[in-house]
């Protein structure tokens, strides 16, 4: 008796340890993948991404607020403006102007609505992202025409 449980305990251990060795040389390889997709794109698909991340998030705000409120009027708002930075930005039709629109629509959901904390930290966290994409945005789409 004493031995079969020595020998299970041997077995389970051996299994676990395989599976942790499995978890850890598959994120190795998730990230080495990442990298090798993260340098090979073009930088208008990062810009994309990063529309899309804060759409995502906006999203996810709006499904959590009352449906007829003046959040979800900022909400819908602050998406429209996104929406129409990136159609002009992929068009090449850049301008600040449409940059700050977005950033003030963020600023104001982030100032008038009662958010989670999670939620908040998610927006402010999209907020500065955009505010470095004001920074940097001639990485993303260049100067055309």
């Amino acid at each position: 008796m004493k031995r079969l449980l020595i020998l299970t305990t041997m077995i389970s251990t051996l299994l676990m340890t395989g599976a942790i060795a499995f978890s850890q040389d598959r994120d190795r390889d998730d990230r080495d993948e990442e990298r090798y997709h993260r340098d090979s794109r073009d930088q208008n698909y990062w810009a994309n991404r990063l529309f899309d991340r804060i759409r995502a998030d906006i999203d996810h705000v709006q499904a959590v607020t009352p449906v007829f409120s003046g959040e979800q009027f900022r909400l819908a708002r602050a998406k429209q403006e996104l929406n129409e930075l990136q159609s002009n930005a992929a068009a090449g039709r850049f301008d600040n102007r449409d940059l700050d629109d977005v950033i003030n629509a963020l600023q104001r959901v982030l100032a008038d609505n009662r958010l989670t904390e999670r939620d908040r930290n998610m927006l402010t966290d999209d907020l500065n992202r955009m505010r470095e994409y004001r920074e940097n945005h001639d990485r993303y789409y260049g100067r055309r025409g």
